[in-house]
């Protein structure tokens, strides 16, 4: 595990807000998605642009990922020239690629993190410095907001089962998803920090990652101004899909949080505090659904659901168990 203690000089040397001629990267990691790519890299070059004429970087190079093991994308990121660089990462799981990005960026100072399917509002880029500059953080974290290519369920609604955190700009967090994230990259290797690439299949490796980072005494904060939209297709808006996100995301908390602990410390008293918390979520959501089948409440009954299939998840998580979400078929 990573000491929590941060008395490095080196490191804490290229901590702060100077960002006078840093280099900077924006990566993407993409599976299968060129329309997604075609929309999405326009945006990213002008938002590049934007960024190193207001805050003195060198223009951010947009990289592209592609986890593809057929290289699908490259036909699609070749179409935009020299701003935008295609690399190829054949080895299947999300934490490959993002793994992949840290190795093709190993002289860079700054790297974001966003998706393919999300599209960056305005300011998004030049908000994350800013705050990063303001603050002198070590990483800054964006929210995420989600648009619908369909009219959305009420009663998935009704559950906030897209519902996502938001905090005050500034607001220091001690865990992040890769999806709106700037890390300093000479801190990142200072821990020769990677991905875990036994959570690939099912999510979770940006959790224990930022968690990593954090618990070394670095920090991340909160940019409520550098907002990203994550366009939402109809196949991932049903009841089925959004119940078993919750699961997922249960047990990938579960699995970090066991990940997290030295081999040899209290593990089953960590599995035992987890099955609780988890059994407590089961209990309590199932009992909050069955009143809101009573009460005829939708929302009672959707929010009961999802907070027992996230419970449940930790209950799995706990018991040592992993839902792989993102596994795929042989030879895709």
């Amino acid at each position: 595990m990573i000491s929590s203690e941060r008395n490095n000089s080196t490191i804490d040397s290229v901590s702060g807000n100077h960002l006078t001629n840093l280099s900077a990267v924006v990566a993407v990691l993409t599976f299968r998605r060129p329309d997604d790519l075609m929309e999405l890299l326009p945006e990213l070059l002008k938002h590049s642009l934007q960024a190193s004429v207001g805050y003195g970087i060198r223009q951010p190079t947009v990289l592209v990922v592609d986890n593809d093991p057929e290289g699908g994308a490259r036909e699609t990121v070749t179409r935009f020239g020299p701003g935008v660089t295609y690399v190829h990462e054949p080895t299947p799981g999300i934490a490959a690629a993002r793994n992949r990005a840290l190795a093709e960026s190993v002289d860079v100072d700054l790297l974001v993190f966003i998706d393919d399917d999300e599209r960056p509002t305005s300011g998004w880029l030049t908000s994350l410095l800013a705050t990063r500059m303001r603050t002198g953080a070590d990483g800054v974290v964006g929210p995420v907001v989600s648009a619908f290519a369909a009219p959305l369920d009420p009663w998935i609604a009704d559950g906030g089962f897209f519902d996502r955190r938001r905090l005050p700009t500034g607001t220091e967090v001690r865990v992040a998803a890769t999806n709106n994230l700037l890390l300093d990259l000479r801190l990142v290797r200072s821990l020769s920090l990677q991905f875990d690439e036994s959570f690939s299949a099912s999510g979770g490796s940006d959790s224990l990652f930022t968690r990593q980072y954090t618990g070394a005494g670095f920090t991340l904060v909160w940019c409520d101004e550098a907002v990203v939209t994550d366009v939402v297709p109809a196949e991932r808006a049903t009841r089925d899909w959004v119940i078993r996100r919750r699961y997922r995301i249960g047990n990938s908390w579960a699995r970090t949080e066991l990940a997290l602990i030295p081999a040899h410390s209290h593990t089953l008293r960590l599995r035992a505090a987890l099955l609780l918390a988890g059994s407590v979520r089961v209990i309590g959501g199932t009992a909050r659904a069955a009143l809101g089948v009573l009460g005829r409440s939708p929302r009672h009954r959707a929010n009961g659901i999802r907070i027992a299939a996230r419970g449940a998840g930790i209950v799995a998580g706990a018991c040592g168990r992993t839902y792989l979400e993102y596994s795929r078929p042989t030879g895709a």
